[in-house]
Order: C-alpha cells, then structure tokens, then sequence
C-alpha cells in the first residue's frame, strides 16, 4: 500500500477482504476471543503469537482502521485510543517514567498543556515549555540529562501556530530522543511529519478523521525510524526485559519497527484500559475514506473566511497560516502547501460583548466545544469554557476576551461569508 497515493489510502488501506468476505470494515463486537487450548492462549499472553483474547488490548476492527492511518501516515505500525488525550499521554508515558523530563512546544492544545504540566508533574515527570518560534540555541538550553521526549502540534489549537517540525526534530535527535507530533489539525493529507523527521505521531480522530462529531477517538502512529537500542540507557523500558511479560526486551525482539506499538498496547493498554470502542473505529474509518475530499474543502472554506475577516472594520486580528500577512506564512507554505485546516481564530474590536453579540446571531455556525466537524462551529472562551476567568487571566492565558475560534464545515463558502457578515453587522458601532 506504501507506493498508492493518498485518496487511495483513505478508502482502501488497512483492510483487504478475501474471496466471499464483507466488503464493508466488520465490527468485531465482542469482548472476548475463543481458543482450543490453554496452550494456544498462553501464547498470545507470552507475545509469541498475533490473536486476541480480550478487547481492553486489541480488536481486529480496530487492528485494522489503525493501519490504515498507519500508511497513510507512512509509520510502520499505529494503535486506536479512547480520545486524543488518550493516545498523547500514552505515548508519552510509554517513554517516560517517575524522575523524566520532557520538552515541548508552549503553543499546544490547554489540555495537552494541562496534562504536561499538572498531571504529568504529579506522577514525577516534568515538562519545561518552550516557544514555538525558539532558536535552535534555545531549544537545546531547554533539554537536561533526563530528557527522553519533544513534544509539540504540527497547527496548535486554537492559537493555529505552526511547528518548524524540521528545526525540532533535529534538536530532538541531536540530544538522542524522539520528536512526538500531534498532527490533529492538518492530518496526513495536509501533512506528514514522519517526512520531516518526526518519529511519533498522533491524533485526536474525533477531529477531521471523523469528521461528523460522530465518535471520540485517538490514534498514536510510530515511524519505526528511532532506534531504541542506540540510546538504551535512556529508554529501559522498552531496551531492558518486562518481567511482566517472562523477561521480553520489546526493542530487541520486535526491533525498532514494533517496540514501541508493542509495549503500548501489552503494557499501558493493559493497565489503563483507554481502548476504542470496535463501533467507533468502524465509524472512524467511514470518515477517514472521504477525509482526502472534504480536506480541500475545509481549507477552501477556511481560507475564504479568513480573508473575509482579514478586511473587515471590526475585526482586530486574524489567526490563519494562509494568510500573507500572517507571521506563520512562510513555514506554512513550506509544511503545508496544500493548506493547514478549516479553524481560523479572530479578535472582535468591540471585546467581550461584541463577541457574544455576534455567537448570539449567528445562524449556521453552532456554539459548540468542538472544531473539524463537516458542519461549522463556534466558540468564544471568554464566554464558555473560560468564562471563570477575568479579561486579564484570559489575555495571559492566550485567549483574550474578544477571541472567537470558528471551524468552518463543508458548506458552501459564500453562505458562510454571509452568515458571518450578518452576524458582525448586529453589532453596534
């Protein structure tokens, strides 16, 4: 499948029926798998055979919906999540332990911030942040002896940054660890950042994989490039024996295509249970066949958008890497020349009220905590999910009063554009 393009990927990948067999992904809904012998099952729980014997760890219908992100990440191996929360910490937390360090990007989703650097840091495992826009000096002054990870999002949600993933990932390999990218908002139509040296990959499927708000989900993709072995003072567990699987080295016995998928899912599946349901990873691969058709479309609509905003009087900024004007326009075009997404982010010059006025008219765009839906949707903090906090929090917090985060859908643009220009128009002057 390595050598088919894109749109062939999002519909075929992952899953060849055989003579007589559905054509349609089947959903193995069960929980528990049958065997003959105990011996056969032993097996599985030695990781001397492929099977299943119980879904907290592994389903074929999921099996099968992550290896198609798999290639169409171009990564040698991937596993579904319960959300994109899920796969960024289990990624994470399957290279790092009590007393690690981690680096990663300021500019990231406020959930992701807040699992580095609260909950993380409970579990003895510290995180210091750096700017997106960081000097190759500046990066490196940043990293410590026990450093075993770079973090960061290819297009940070909501300030919709854009990573110089190339810039990363070789301060991350000059200090012997992986680059781990959340590519979220682009998706591997838009981006692949295995190709630009990123080693892990995730995503937040719930986003544009699904792309109806139908299912939550998270996927972890790994490039099979970052040798392990090399740097196995570094990396225990995945380059010294788990006795809870009779002594198995995942970097020596699955090499560095498998290791790391391999302890993910024996280990921390295992232990934490945050699994995809098969009913969403069936619902995830019907929104993943069209992603390579409705991605031009949320681009085409977002840039619209974006310029519409870009000239109107009563807006103060605009937030868009398609923009000229826009600091980020540059390393877009280099990163994403066939755009980034469909989300623009802007400030109303008339503040907090002005925000609500215009969320309050308007008709298509749904007030919702969600973006990369076929259907538009907005959101402004201030007066939602940041609502407890005063105008000075907000603007330290990066999202000011008067910022309104909108994803625009698969509509049409122009209907888009009016709606957007009614709702400006009330208000007041």
């Amino acid at each position: 499948m390595s050598e088919y393009r894109m749109g062939t990927k999002c519909v075929q990948a992952g899953y060849t029926p055989g003579n007589g067999e559905p054509r349609q992904v089947p959903i193995i809904q069960s929980t528990t798998f049958k065997y003959s012998t105990s011996e056969d099952m032993g097996k599985l729980f030695d990781l001397e055979a492929d099977g299943y014997f119980y879904s907290r760890l592994q389903n074929p219908t999921n099996d099968i919906v992550a290896a198609k992100i798999a290639a169409m990440e171009g990564g040698s191996a991937a596993m579904l999540t319960s959300s994109g929360q899920a796969a960024n910490f289990l990624a994470m937390f399957n290279i790092c332990e009590c007393g690690d360090h981690i680096v990663a990007s300021s500019s990231i989703y406020g959930g992701t911030f807040n699992l580095l650097a609260v909950t993380m840091a409970k579990m003895g495992i510290t995180t210091t942040f750096v700017s997106p826009d960081a000097s190759e000096e500046e990066l490196n002054a940043a990293f410590k002896p026990n450093t075993k990870l770079m973090f960061g999002e290819t297009i940070a949600n909501p300030a919709l940054t854009v990573l110089d993933i190339e810039l990363f990932a070789k301060v991350a390999h000059a200090h012997g660890v992986p680059l781990v990218m959340d590519n979220t908002f682009p998706t591997p139509v838009n981006c692949r950042p295995f190709e630009w040296g990123a080693d892990i990959v995730t995503h937040s499927t719930t986003k544009y994989m699904d792309g109806h708000g139908a299912a939550l989900g998270g996927a972890i993709v790994d490039s099979g490039k970052f040798d392990w072995m090399a740097h196995a003072d570094k990396y225990p567990g995945l380059c010294t024996p788990d006795e809870s699987y009779h002594g198995i080295t995942y970097a020596e016995k699955f090499g560095k295509e498998g290791a790391f998928i391999t302890k993910c899912t024996a280990q921390l599946m295992r232990d934490f249970g945050c699994m995809q349901s098969p009913q969403s990873a069936f619902i995830l691969n019907l929104g993943l066949e069209s992603l390579h058709v409705r991605m031009p479309k949320h681009v085409e609509n977002g840039q619209a958008v974006a310029e519409f905003l870009d000239q109107h009087p009563k807006i103060a900024y605009v937030n868009y890497p398609g923009l000229p004007s826009n600091k980020y326009y540059e390393r877009a075009k280099k990163y994403l020349p066939n755009g980034g997404c469909g989300v623009v982010s802007f400030g109303l010059k008339g503040g907090r009220a002005a925000a609500s006025t215009f969320m309050q008219n308007l008709k298509l765009g749904a007030i919702e905590t969600h973006v990369a839906d076929a259907r538009t949707c907005c959101l402004n903090p201030a007066t939602s999910t940041h609502r407890q906090m005063t105008d000075e929090q907000l603007k330290e917090a990066g999202v000011p009063a008067e910022l309104v985060r909108i994803s625009l859908g698969l509509e049409d643009k122009e209907d888009l554009i009016a709606d957007i220009s009614q709702a400006l128009d009330a208000i007041a002057e």
